[in-house]
């Protein structure tokens, strides 16, 4: 999956007891009611945020995951997260709309029969 939209905040890296580290960026959707979304990048992955500023229009490719746990007191909760693993800059221009430009062969298309000179009918039927 991707989402695309403009850097709002990039955090640093966080690095746990265990070795575990992870990065977080929230990125405001491009839409009519635009969304903040908090996406984390882990491990290896930290790095993609490197060379991003707040304000640069991105598209970043994610997974979406969920968990489940389970409470002490029995009571089931279920968690989704986001996960980042690709960033792409997008430039203003990449963003609007393209129209495919009319092809120049569309000029030289015939409205002949290709087959009005063929008398031999093959057919078994």
């Amino acid at each position: 999956m991707e989402l695309q939209g403009t850097v709002k905040k990039i955090f640093d890296a966080q690095t746990f007891a265990s070795g575990f580290q992870k990065r977080e960026m929230v990125i405001l959707t491009q839409e009519q009611y635009p969304q903040p979304i908090n996406i984390e990048f882990l491990s290896d992955k930290i790095s993609l945020l490197d060379n991003l500023k707040e304000g640069e229009n991105v598209k970043v490719g994610i997974n979406i995951r969920g968990r489940e746990w389970v409470s002490p007191q029995g009571e089931t909760k279920y968690f989704n997260s986001i996960t980042g693993w690709r960033v792409e800059k997008v430039f203003d221009n990449a963003s609007e709309p393209t129209q495919a430009a009319p092809s120049q062969s569309a000029s030289s298309v015939s409205n002949e029969n290709p087959f009005a000179g063929d008398d031999d009918d093959d057919l078994p039927f």
